[in-house]
């Protein structure tokens, strides 16, 4: 039997340094003409930011901002973005900043237009046909981090603050028509937000390679992301302003949000319970866990980690690409345990329900059911 698959790719991308100039340009490719620009609560005073905002209003694009984004943002966050846009009278958004304020800028740009509540779009079956396309406004993506890949992506992650679970919400629209990359951008960025951010790329690529789904485009981005990192990840987090390092995450963070149309797993399965209940920075979370999940996917993915660490320039095979993880995290400073999160066995219960609700779960290599997550989770804790 032929494989079959539903393959989508991102959108149209300005690459390179110093291309924040070209802002006004995106927006107006976008059909934009008083865009507010969306970002999280560190990155609204930074200088980064009031440049951006320079240039649009230079460009007679108004000067709007909205920054009350939490690190793991929420559907509080989102109707108060909703507010500031509706009454700026707003067209478009520009997503600004890392995984947060990205994935809260696009869905306030998907939901101003919206009558139903956000969580009746979450990414199950078709749900994302009941959303109003043609109320759908247009957002411009501008990442700051080098991790999440939100700027490509079709969907965001929002913590429901009553459940605390955090819930993909997906819309074909939802992804932006324009992004800028531009590394110059990222040079500001904490070592920590570096490190965290990187190991979130190197999460999807890696999930992402070793999904079971068929999807060789995405399977050949994955392995190329990741090498990318291997190279990258530690001259960036070492030597702040080395640009080429830089520009090779931004890529890398791309590729692995392009890849895991392919699946995502175990890694995201966990990690975002974990963020919701404990708000832990979502990349170092991944990096935490990422060497349990490897021996827990071991039965299935050793002969394709072996393969891919020859590319990798690896030696030693599945243990030689476990090692390694365990080395990049320690280059990295990434807590040891996620005991050093503050993560307690007190919530084992609750963690494993949530991992086994999370749509990552479909992705992962080897079955996941309450027992051998449980294992895992006692292993973590």
């Amino acid at each position: 039997m032929s494989p079959t698959g539903n393959w989508s790719y991102p959108t149209a991308i300005r690459f390179g340094a110093g291309r924040i100039q070209e802002i006004s340009e995106a927006c107006a490719a976008a059909g934009i003409s008083k865009p507010l620009l969306v970002t999280d609560r560190g990155l609204g005073g930074l200088p980064i930011t009031s440049g951006t905002l320079d240039l649009l209003e230079a460009a007679g694009l108004g000067r709007a901002l909205f920054a009350d984004v939490d690190p793991n943002p929420n559907e509080e966050n989102l109707t108060a973005g909703i507010e500031a846009f509706k009454s700026g009278g707003h067209d478009g958004v520009v997503a600004f900043g890392g995984g947060s304020g990205l994935d809260l800028a696009k869905m306030v740009a998907f939901m101003a237009g919206q009558t139903r509540p956000v969580w009746d779009f979450e990414d199950v079956g078709d749900w994302w046909t009941r959303a109003d396309a043609d109320a759908i406004y247009p957002n411009v993506a501008v990442p700051t981090t080098a991790g999440t890949g939100s700027e490509v992506g079709r969907a965001s992650v929002l913590t429901n603050t009553a459940t605390r679970e955090k819930k993909i919400i997906f819309h074909p629209k939802v992804l932006p028509s324009v992004v800028i990359c531009d590394p110059e951008l990222t040079v500001g960025m904490p070592a920590a937000i570096t490190a965290g951010t990187g190991m979130d790329a190197f999460a999807h690529c890696l999930e992402a390679f070793c999904s079971p789904h068929y999807h060789p485009l995405s399977q050949g981005i994955a392995l190329e992301g990741m090498r990318l990192v291997k190279e990258s990840l530690p001259r960036a987090f070492e030597t702040p302003g080395d640009l080429e390092a830089r520009a090779h995450m931004m890529s890398a963070a791309m590729m692995g949000a392009t890849a895991f149309q392919k699946g995502l797993g175990a890694i995201h399965a966990i990690s975002h319970p974990i963020g919701a209940h404990y708000h832990t920075h979502h990349g170092t979370t991944n990096a935490v866990v990422m060497q349990a999940v490897l021996e827990f996917n071991r039965s299935a993915i050793e002969d394709r980690l072996a393969m891919a660490a020859r590319y990798l320039g690896m030696e030693g095979g599945f243990e030689g690409f476990h090692a390694y993880v365990g080395q990049l995290n320690a280059r990295l400073n990434i807590p040891a345990s996620l005991a050093d999160l503050g993560v307690t066995s007190a919530d084992k219960a609750v963690l494993l329900e949530g991992a086994l609700k999370d749509p990552s779960c479909g992705g992962n290599p080897v079955p996941m059911n309450a027992e051998n997550i449980g294992a895992l989770l006692d292993r973590l804790l």
